[in-house]
C-alpha cells in the first residue's frame, strides 16, 4: 500500500486511529464505574471476572488476528472487529446480571483482540519503516489518552447517569471507525497456498488461558500452592509443549516458531513482556499510596496519576518523530527504560512526608521513560521481519507485553499482601476487645485503605474509648503500606532495569525507506 499518496494514508490513518481509540478507551471506561455497576447486578465475588474475560478473549485472539490478516488483509478483521466489539458493548448496556456482563465483556475482548494488533500492523502495511516511528508513537499515545479520559468519563457517567451509557456512548464512534475503514482502507488480495493452523490455535488458547486465569487467580481468589493453581499452570505447561509440537509440522503455523531465531524479535518481545510487568504492574500500585498513605481522595489521585500518563502521551510521540528523522531507536530505547527505572526506583524510596510536587515529579519521569521506550520495540519486530510475517509479529509483541502486565498484577501483588501481612503483625492488638478485632482485622486488607468512606463507617462504629487505638492502627497501617509499596516498586525497577540491560543486545539494524517482501535480518 506504499503507492497510495501521502494525503490518502493520512486519511486512512486518522480512521485506524479512531478505531483503535474507540477500542482502548473502552478497556479504560469500566474502572471507575464498575462499583456502582456490581451495586446495581450484584455478584461482588465475580468483580475480577469482567476484567479477566475481556483479557482472556482479547489475548487468545491478538495472535490469532495477527496470522489471519497477514493472509487474509487487514481489512476484513478491522471490519469484524469492530462490529463484534460494537455488538459486545451494546451488549453489556443491557445486561441484567453479572454473569450476562462477564460473558459480553468476552464478546467485547474478541472485537480489542482483532482491533489493536491489526492497527498496528496496518502501520507496516502503508509506511515503510524508517517513516513508522512517527505513527507508531501517536498510536502509543493514544492508550495514554484513553487512560485519561476512559475513567474520567466512566466515573462522570456514573455520577449523573445511567451506568448503561459507560458502554454506548462511544458506540457512535465506531460506527463513524466502520464507515471510514468500509470505505478508505485498501482491499488486498488472499495469500495463496496458505492454510489455518487450527491445532496450534488450540494448543495456543489453551496454554493462554491456563496460565492467565493461573496468574489471575494466584494470591487473590487461590492460594499459589492450592490445586487449582498448580492444575492451571501444569496444563498451561503441557499446552505449551504440544503448541511447540503442532507448530514444527504446522504448513502455516498460528506463530511461526523460526521468527525467534531471530534476535531482535525474541529480545524485543522478552523486553515488552518485563515492560508489562514493570509498568501495568508497578504502576497501578500508586492510587494505593496516593490513597492509602496520603490520603487524598479517587478524584485527586486521578489529578495526580493524570501526570504520568501525560509524559507518557509526550514521550510516544516525541520519541516516535525522533525515531523517522533520525532513523536511530536502539539509543532511545536504552535511555527511555532507565529514566524509567530511575522514576521508579525513587517511587520506592517514597514516604508519608513526600510532598505532591515530588511525586509528580516521579511520575513523569516514569511515564517520560516508559513513552520514549514502547515505541521502539514493536517497530524493531517489524523491522526483523519480512512483510508476510508483518501482522502475526506485531501481534506478538501485544501479546508478551500483556502477558507480562498480568503476571506483574499477580507477583506484585503477592508483595503487597505478603508485605502487608508481615508488618502488621507487629501490631500489639492485645488492648483490642474481642468484639472489635473482627472490625479491625479488616484493614489488613490494603483494598480497604483506598475507601475513605469505608473507614468513616467503621470509625463510627467503634465506642469513643477505642478512637485513639483505631489512630494508631491507622497509622501502623500506613506505614506498612508504604513499607509494602516500596519493595514493589523497587522490585518493577529491577524488571525494568533488566529490560533496560536487554537493550544492549538488539541489533540497530538500519530502517528501510521501502517495505520488502523479504526478511531482513541474517
Amino acid at each position: 500500500m506504499e503507492h497510495l499518496k501521502h494525503k490518502e494514508k493520512v486519511t486512512i490513518m486518522i480512521a485506524i486511529i479512531g478505531a483503535l481509540f474507540f477500542a482502548a478507551v473502552n478497556q479504560t471506561i469500566v474502572s471507575n464505574a464498575l462499583p456502582k455497576i456490581i451495586s446495581d447486578l450484584g455478584g461482588l465475588d465475580y468483580y475480577s471476572w469482567v476484567f479477566t474475560s475481556f483479557m482472556l478473549t482479547s489475548s487468545i485472539m491478538t495472535v490469532v488476528a495477527g496470522k489471519l490478516s497477514d493472509i487474509y488483509g487487514r481489512k476484513p478483521f478491522f471490519l469484524i472487529g469492530i462490529l463484534v466489539f460494537s455488538i459486545g458493548a451494546f451488549l453489556c448496556g443491557t445486561s441484567e446480571t453479572i454473569v450476562q456482563l462477564i460473558i459480553y465483556r468476552a464478546i467485547q475482548g474478541i472485537g480489542a483482540g482483532l482491533i489493536i494488533p491489526t492497527a498496528f500492523a496496518a502501520v507496516g502495511d502503508l509506511f515503510a519503516p524508517r517513516e513508522r516511528g512517527k505513527w507508531q508513537g501517536i498510536m502509543s499515545s493514544v492508550f495514554g489518552v484513553s487512560s485519561v479520559l476512559g475513567p474520567t468519563i466512566g466515573g462522570y457517567i456514573v455520577d449523573n447517569l445511567d451506568w448503561r451509557w459507560v458502554f454506548w456512548v462511544f458506540l457512535p464512534l465506531g460506527i463513524v471507525a466502520f464507515i471510514l475503514i468500509l470505505k478508505l482502507f485498501p482491499k488486498t488480495e488472499r495469500r495463496q497456498n496458505e492454510t489455518i493452523d487450527y491445532l496450534g490455535t488450540l494448543f495456543l488458547s489453551v496454554t493462554l488461558s491456563s496460565m492467565l486465569l493461573a496468574f489471575s487467580w494466584a494470591g487473590t481468589q487461590y492460594e499459589w500452592s492450592s490445586p487449582m493453581i498448580l492444575s492451571l499452570f501444569a496444563g498451561s505447561i503441557v499446552s505449551l509443549a504440544l503448541f511447540i509440537w503442532a507448530e514444527k509440522r504446522a504448513k502455516s503455523p498460528v506463530l511461526p516458531l523460526h521468527l525467534f531465531k531471530y534476535a531482535n524479535f525474541t529480545y524485543s518481545n522478552i523486553i515488552g513482556f518485563a515492560v508489562g510487568i514493570g509498568m501495568f504492574g508497578g504502576l497501578m500500585y500508586v492510587p494505593y499510596f496516593i490513597q492509602g498513605v496520603l490520603g487524598y481522595s479517587a478524584t485527586h489521585s486521578s489529578l495526580i496519576s493524570m501526570t504520568m500518563t501525560l509524559g507518557l502521551v509526550g514521550a510516544s510521540a516525541w520519541g516516535g518523530n525522533l525515531i523517522t528523522k533520525t532513523g536511530k531507536y536502539k539509543r532511545q530505547a536504552t535511555l527511555g527504560l532507565t529514566v524509567s527505572v530511575v522514576g521508579l526506583l525513587l517511587l520506592s524510596q517514597m514516604d508519608m512526608n513526600i510532598s505532591q510536587w515530588q511525586l509528580v515529579l516521579y511520575l513523569i519521569l516514569v511515564g517520560f521513560g516508559i513513552g520514549m521506550g514502547l515505541t521502539v520495540f514493536t517497530l524493531t519486530v517489524q523491522n526483523s521481519v519480512g512483510q508476510e510475517y508483518l501482522g502475526v509479529a506485531t501481534a506478538s509483541t501485544q501479546l508478551f507485553r500483556s502477558i507480562g502486565g498480568t503476571v506483574g498484577v499477580a507477583l506484585l501483588g503477592t508483595v503487597l499482601n505478603t508485605t502487608m501481612k508481615e508488618k502488621m503483625t507487629s501490631f500489639d492488638s492485645s488492648q483490642v476487645p474481642d468484639e472489635s478485632k473482627a472490625t479491625l482485622a479488616k484493614f489488613q486488607d490494603p483494598n480497604l485503605l483506598l475507601d475513605h468512606t469505608q473507614i468513616d463507617d467503621i470509625r463510627g462504629q467503634l465506642p469513643e474509648q477505642m478512637l485513639p487505638l483505631f489512630n494508631e492502627l491507622m497509622l501502623h497501617l500506613q506505614v506498612a503500606l508504604t513499607h509494602a509499596l516500596s519493595n514493589v516498586f523497587l522490585l518493577a525497577a529491577i524488571v525494568m532495569a533488566i529490560a533496560a540491560i536487554l537493550t544492549f543486545a538488539i541489533k540497530e539494524v538500519p530502517l528501510r525507506s521501502q517495505n520488502e517482501t523479504r526478511k531482513v535480518e541474517e
